[in-house]
């Protein structure tokens, strides 16, 4: 696919930085937590995990066109996260990279923060649908899993 690669060490910050961005903006108005938001997570220990030989930076693919714009992390069929930088979205980098996780990495469900409705609405356009499983991360945190559905099958 074009534009899309794996992830090398050198993008690790790039990653991070697109990673929190996309957290302060999207999940801090429903957590209002400060302390995680604008201690604990920081561009600095979240590119660590990006490190040389990490299995985050092997699960991960970057869309990079002269810019890194986006990433996906793909752990077996699940799509682990993805995200694009805010100022790049839609214009279809999104769409780009999870075309490539489905028909490349055979990438089958996820797991959605329920309180985001653009990025379910965004799925569902792409054909997962809601399976009805919940779970709460970290005991505050709810999270849908959304899977591929064959034409017409519902997991509901």
């Amino acid at each position: 696919m074009t534009h899309i690669r794996p992830a090398t060490p050198a993008d690790a910050s790039r990653i991070a930085e697109i990673i929190i961005t996309n957290y302060r903006t999207n999940f801090y108005p429903f957590f209002r937590n400060d302390a995680y938001y604008f201690g604990e997570l920081n561009v600095m220990d979240m590119a660590a995990e990006y490190a040389d030989g990490t299995d985050a930076l092997q699960n991960t693919h970057v869309y990079d066109d002269g810019v890194v714009k986006g990433i996906i992390r793909i752990c077996g069929d699940e799509i682990e996260k993805l995200f694009i930088e805010p100022t790049f979205q839609s214009q279809g980098i999104g769409e780009k990279l999870l075309h490539f996780a489905v028909s490349e990495k055979n990438a089958a469900w996820l797991w959605v923060l329920e309180y985001n409705t653009r990025g379910i609405a965004f799925y569902e356009r792409h054909g997962f649908s809601l399976t009805g499983e919940k779970i709460m991360e970290d005991e505050w945190v709810p999270l849908l899993k959304m899977a591929r559905t064959a034409k017409g099958e519902s997991h509901v």
